[in-house]
């Protein structure tokens, strides 16, 4: 185990001329060196944002066939891990409490990865990004502090379109101190930060919460638009009624057009995804006694959609087995990759 003061971070050192404190635009500058691990759909524009606002950025990958799309945004790929081990922060982006477990512990198999904790320069810091149990993001703090190093949980609301367009909404949590040491990352890759508290664990938890009231909804428009549409009205005239009185969250307009359009091909969470999180909310739900009835029938729903084949669509496709349950002609686009 590291031995350094856990507070003697590298970011304590005296920025060099290639780190100034402030941007041209008067931001405050991401001090030091930066990894980034899980470069899929929203880890590959939210790494190349970091790098459009002036950051240097290790990107690690097991898919050589990335590296030229990945140079191409300005990153520095590397097929081995332990080029982020003299990082100063280290980004994960990664799908779930598995991934995650193996970065940060690393893996004994034929793989033979290296992992975070065991490695990182004491005082590193490693900031989740990925949606995972608060269980696993409790073990994960654990572990950094034991090795001398910090962890904070972001997750964030927001898909890939967001991520581009810096309007993700980041949860925040862990060490007040190490929360602000990275305020210039969140300042580059979303619209707003929530910071909700000390525990890591928290900010999972508002994800989990935020992301099945999500599933709830398109599920419930699902059925109401189905509705409409069999009783011979315009679907698309019933949302905007909707989205133009009591129901004007983005959510209901961005989700609800992808419905009432039957425009379901893939371009944000797919059903595999949204499953694993309604999943992990329940199991937070019953540790904690709370029946959560809404979210089981979702959960259902899911799995109905991927027996059918749906796998490979938005979570907007609740609409399309709402329809196909009415008995409704429904219409599915191709994948889009």
């Amino acid at each position: 185990m590291h031995q350094q003061d856990i507070n003697a971070t590298p970011m304590q050192r005296v920025p060099t001329d290639d780190a100034p404190l402030q941007t041209a635009d008067g931001r405050q500058a991401i001090q030091g060196r930066i990894g980034f691990v899980g470069l899929g759909r929203m880890g590959s524009v939210m790494a190349a944002n970091l790098v459009a606002g002036g950051s240097r950025v290790t990107a690690y990958i097991r898919r050589p066939e990335l590296s030229e799309e990945l140079t191409a945004l300005g990153l520095h790929p590397s097929l081995d891990i332990k080029d982020l081990f003299e990082c100063d922060i280290v980004i994960s982006m990664l799908p779930d409490d598995a991934a995650v477990h193996s970065v940060v512990f690393g893996r004994n198999d034929e793989i033979g990865l290296e992992g975070l904790a065991a490695n990182l320069v004491p005082g590193a810091l490693h900031l989740s990004m990925s949606t995972i149990s608060t269980a696993a993001a409790a073990r994960f703090a654990r572990e950094h502090r034991r090795c001398n190093q910090h962890y904070i949980a972001a997750p964030v609301f927001g898909n890939p379109e967001a991520a581009k367009a810096r309007e993700l909404f980041i949860i925040a949590a862990g060490e007040a101190d190490q929360v602000d040491r990275v305020r210039p990352i969140f300042d580059l890759l979303g619209q707003q930060t929530f910071y909700v508290g000390a525990d890591p664990a928290g900010a999972n938890l508002v994800k989990l919460a935020g992301n099945v009231m999500t599933a709830t909804a398109l599920e419930v428009l699902g059925e109401v638009l189905s509705l409409v549409r069999k009783r011979g009205l315009d679907p698309e005239m019933f949302l905007n009624i909707l989205t133009s009185t009591m129901f004007g969250s983005r959510i209901h307009k961005v989700y609800g057009a992808k419905i009432a359009a039957q425009r379901y091909a893939a371009s944000g969470f797919v059903f595999p995804l949204a499953l694993k999180d309604v999943r992990l909310a329940l199991a937070e739900a019953e540790a904690a006694s709370v029946p959560m009835p809404s979210v089981s029938v979702v959960r259902d729903r899911l799995i109905t959609g991927m027996a059918r084949g749906y796998a490979d669509l938005d979570w907007s496709a609740l609409g399309l087995v709402a329809a196909q349950d009415a008995g409704l002609t429904i219409n599915v686009e191709p994948k889009q990759n």
